[in-house]
């Protein structure tokens, strides 16, 4: 954890040094602890650019990880996340009504600065929730985690089809905008909203630590834990919460980006190997933000003004380790 914490430092000052614009790395520590005279046009870029940008991927990385691992124990299944389970899918809805549905009636929710930055979340938040209630119904229903999977991937597609048609009614700009936010993007987000979801994630971050000792409960049956003194329905509901929350924020801002909450948790679990989730969730941040900070670099074209989307770069490092993972453990490791 120690050397997980260094390299997170140094990926993070790396992130904030490379970019289309050659910025000598004394200046850049010289911006960032405002000591020194350095050109203006240096400090809005690291300031109101890069730096906003390496806070969104620590953040992301963390919330995407804790939701991901989180996921997987309440539903017991290896390939859960938000991402497969149509979670990211609800959030997108939410934002594409936020975003393209009230263009229908004329409405631009873009000019309502203060309005579009927190409603952007709660719709978000509402799109996540509202396909966790679902699969969690379906928990009660189906018994058959095999099949809640399919249903979240049913779901996904569901949902695809009704931003497809809200799409086709949505003027140009917004239809623009809204596409070049499902490709992920954490160069959009600013200042003004890394104040936003900062104390939002930070909190439900350190209440998902809190509840570690209930995962470990759940994690050996329903039916020990209900002897142990757990209330399994207000847990299950508490889980739902944490990562829409997580999931929903994220989402919001940055866009769906895939297969960080699939594979960190793995990782966790290999690098500890425990299912002791005291462990598992500062392990899961710290991995999720070095592997998203990596991401993020990789995706910067040095002396191109163009960044690639975030969420194509997390499916490349994503699915050769879901693969080298499968390859190694010849089936991908059962959860608890």
């Amino acid at each position: 954890m120690l050397i997980l914490i260094v390299s997170s430092i140094l990926l993070f000052l790396t992130d904030i040094f490379l970019g289309s614009v050659q910025i000598p790395f004394k200046s850049i520590l010289n911006i960032l602890t405002q000591s020194g005279n350095e050109k203006e046009s240096w400090q809005i870029i690291v300031l109101n650019n890069r730096l906003p940008k390496a806070l969104a991927a620590v953040l992301c990385g963390a919330a995407l990880s804790v939701s991901g691992l989180q996921m997987q124990t309440l539903f017991r299944n290896p390939l859960a996340g938000p991402y497969i389970l149509g979670i990211s899918s609800g959030a997108g809805l939410g934002v594409a009504i936020f975003v393209m549905g009230f263009s229908i009636f004329g409405i631009s929710m873009a000019s309502y600065s203060f309005l579009y930055n927190y409603g952007l979340v709660l719709f978000s938040f509402l799109g996540s929730l509202l396909v966790l209630l679902i699969l969690l119904g379906a928990i009660y229903r189906l018994k058959d985690i095999m099949t809640v999977l399919i249903l979240g991937i049913m779901l996904g597609s569901i949902i695809t089809a009704f931003v497809g048609i809200i799409q086709y009614f949505s003027f140009d700009s917004q239809l623009k905008s809204f596409i070049m936010w499902t490709m992920g993007n954490l160069s959009g987000v600013s200042n003004q909203q890394i104040l936003i979801i900062t104390p939002i994630l930070l909190l439900t971050l350190i209440w998902s630590f809190l509840v570690s000792k209930q995962l470990n409960l759940y994690l050996l049956g329903e039916d020990y834990a209900k002897t142990m003194g757990l209330n399994v329905k207000k847990f299950q509901l508490t889980i739902i919460l944490i990562t829409a929350i997580l999931t929903g924020v994220v989402t919001a801002y940055c866009g769906p980006i895939g297969f960080i909450g699939i594979i960190v948790p793995h990782l966790a679990r290999m690098l500890s190997k425990t299912s002791n989730h005291q462990l598992l969730t500062p392990l899961s941040v710290l991995l999720g933000i070095n592997v998203l900070l990596f991401a993020d670099i990789v995706s910067v074209l040095p002396n191109y003004e163009t960044v690639l989307p975030i969420n194509a770069i997390s499916s490349f490092i994503g699915i050769p380790i879901i693969i080298w993972i499968i390859f190694k453990n010849k089936r991908i490791t059962n959860v608890g």
